[in-house]
C-alpha cells in the first residue's frame, strides 16, 4: 500500500501519521507539504483590508521564506515517519488556490492507494468561514481517504 500524508506540521497532522503507521502498514509513504507562496499570501491578506499592496516577488522559490518554512515542516515529517517505521518520501507543493486541491492535484500524479489527513475538528460557524482541507480531500480525491480526528 502507498500512502500519501498531507503534513502541515501540526499536532493532528502529527497525530495522523501515527494513526495511519499503527492502523494502515503502509509500503510507503509520500508525505506532501502544501506551501503559498509569501506574495500570494500577503496579496490576499492586503486585498481584504483594502489597503494597496507593495510589490514583493522573489525570483526563485528558495528565495522564498515561506518556502523554506514548508521545507523544514516537510522535513519533520519525513522524520516523524521514519521513526513510526516508515519510509517516506518528502514532496513540497505549491497552493495556488486551496491546499485540499493541492493535495487532490499531487494524488493524481502519485497516484497513493490512499489519502491521509488530520482534521482540526471546526465547528459548525467556524467551517462556515473557513474552507476544511480534509473535507475537500474527501469529496475530490478520488482514492479513500483515511481522516483522523484530533484529541478530544
Amino acid at each position: 500500500m502507498t500512502m500519501l500524508i498531507a503534513f502541515d506540521g501540526s499536532r493532528e497532522a502529527r497525530r495522523a501519521i501515527t494513526a495511519a503507521a499503527q492502523l494502515l502498514s503502509p509500503r510507503s509513504v509520500e508525505l506532501l507539504t502544501a506551501w503559498e507562496p509569501l506574495h500570494r499570501a500577503a496579496a490576499r491578506a492586503v486585498s481584504m483590508s483594502g489597503l494597496h499592496q507593495a510589490e514583493w516577488v522573489t525570483d526563485t522559490e528558495e528565495n522564498d521564506p515561506a518556502y523554506a518554512r514548508a521545507r523544514e515542516i516537510c522535513n519533520e515529517g519525513v522524520e516523524l515517519a521514519e521513526s513510526l517505521g516508515l519510509a517516506a518520501r518528502a514532496h513540497l507543493v505549491e497552493s495556488e488556490t486551496s491546499v485540499w486541491s493541492a493535495i487532490v492535484d499531487a494524488a493524481r500524479e502519485l497516484e497513493p492507494d490512499v489519502i491521509v489527513t488530520g482534521t482540526r475538528g471546526a465547528s459548525a460557524w467556524k467551517s462556515f468561514w473557513q474552507t476544511s482541507t480534509a473535507e475537500g480531500v474527501l469529496h475530490h480525491g478520488g482514492v479513500p481517504v483515511f481522516i483522523v480526528p484530533p484529541e478530544n
